[in-house]
């Protein structure tokens, strides 16, 4: 006969619950040494003596002192003194210097002969289109302003034509345009106040050199006495190809 095992007593029935408790075990105890902190001792030691050290340090008590005030100043004695007058005091009089209507006024007459009169020179500007005697060009002749006026344009022409000299550097860049060039003839015929406007400087400094050659003229009038006379001219830079 074969003897019958006891389910109660078989010992691998709950094995695979023991193995997992077992492994968790082994896993908490593991966790728990990585986790754990450790310090050396020396220093321990050191922070806790410092820190003794501190807490029984003293802290000084100070006391205020306290100063007494200031006695209050003395007051000054109140004696009043009473000074006579012994000396008289004289009183200046001041005469008034002011002219009343009782006293005579001197009469002055002042003759015409004492009174120096300074004719005024002044510098007046005339414009050309307005001014009554135009100023004239030499070599110019004409019975009336009119004529005057053109034989003057003609002139100018003239003189342009003669003194024009295109600017080299102005003709290697291709510089061209119109110079606007305004100047006075002042009350000798002179011209003066050369004023220029255009594209480039080097047509400008040459319109003021064309312009600056004009000969001396016969200054403008204006009811007889001679004037300024502003003049504006246009002079056109081209390129011909």
């Amino acid at each position: 006969m074969e003897a019958k095992k006891n389910p109660k007593l078989d010992i691998g029935a709950n094995s695979s619950l023991y193995f997992a408790i077992g492994l968790n075990i082994m896993l908490f105890l593991t966790y728990s040494a990585l986790e754990m902190k450790t310090y050396e001792k020396d220093q321990a030691l050191l922070d806790i003596i410092e820190m003794e050290t501190e807490l029984e340090e003293d802290i000084p008590i100070t006391e205020q002192i306290k100063t007494p005030p200031p006695p209050p100043p003395q007051a000054a004695p109140e004696i009043i003194t009473v000074v006579e007058d012994i000396e008289e005091i004289e009183e200046t009089v001041i005469e008034s210097t002011e002219i009343t209507q009782e006293e005579g006024i001197e009469e002055r007459v002042i003759e015409v002969d004492d009174v120096n009169v300074e004719d005024l020179d002044e510098d007046i500007s005339v414009p050309f289109a307005v001014v009554e005697n135009v100023p004239v060009f030499p070599g110019c002749k004409g019975k009336n302003n009119t004529e005057l006026k053109a034989c003057f344009q003609e002139k100018i022409q003239k003189h342009l034509q003669k003194h024009f000299q295109y600017p080299e550097a102005a003709l290697e860049m291709g510089i061209h345009g119109k110079v606007f060039v305004m100047f006075d003839i002042d009350r000798q015929g002179v011209v003066s106040g050369i004023r220029t406007r255009g594209p480039d400087k080097l047509l400008e400094k040459e319109a003021s050199r064309i312009v600056s050659l004009l000969p001396k003229m016969t200054p403008g009038k204006q009811r007889g006495k001679p004037v300024r006379v502003p003049y504006a001219l246009p002079i056109n830079f081209q390129l011909i190809d």
